[in-house]
């Protein structure tokens, strides 16, 4: 495993200071690595340990209001408030090769579910470049950040409820 660039490295951690904890681990984990097939490596396992929205939650066909905008993997997002005032996350991708969708949705499902919403709202869309790079295409970072957005939107909307 190479070095990353130092300054690069300190930015970022600094931009990250308000995530919650575990999705600070994961992020600093991943800007450790500087070989590029360690980074998708690692992208893919969290992608092959994805797990969609148990039927309990909701069944197909999944509800439009749930779909993700721009999103060519259609992903969808459910998000459930605990008692304790913490949500879950549930995440369903429909394209099988959605890879880049899933390991994200796997990575928010374990980082944030559990989490309260005044934590989970500090999320910012760059988030999409401190897990998979600088390197996306237009079309996969606009379906990533709608992800990212859908997530924030659920938090401030229960946090909103609570008021």
């Amino acid at each position: 495993m190479g070095q990353p660039c130092e300054c690069s490295y300190r930015k970022v951690i600094k931009n990250m200071s308000n995530y919650p904890s575990k999705l600070n681990e994961i992020i600093e984990m991943l800007l450790l690595v500087s070989d590029q097939q360690e980074r998708r490596d690692i992208l893919i396992d969290y992608a092959e340990r994805f797990k969609e929205v148990p039927s309990e939650i909701v069944k197909r066909p999944f509800p439009e209001e749930n779909k993700v905008p721009f999103c060519e993997s259609g992903a969808y997002v459910w998000t459930l408030p605990h008692a304790d005032g913490t949500l879950k996350f549930f995440f369903a991708v429909e394209n099988p090769q959605g890879i880049s969708a899933k390991a994200l949705c796997s990575i928010l499902a374990v980082a944030l579910s559990g989490e309260k919403p005044e934590s989970i709202i500090k999320i910012d869309e760059d988030l999409v470049y401190k897990i998979f790079g600088e390197a996306l295409s237009m079309g996969k970072n606009m379906g990533l950040t709608g992800i990212i957005q859908r997530v924030v939107r659920d938090a401030k909307k229960y946090l909103n409820s609570k008021i």
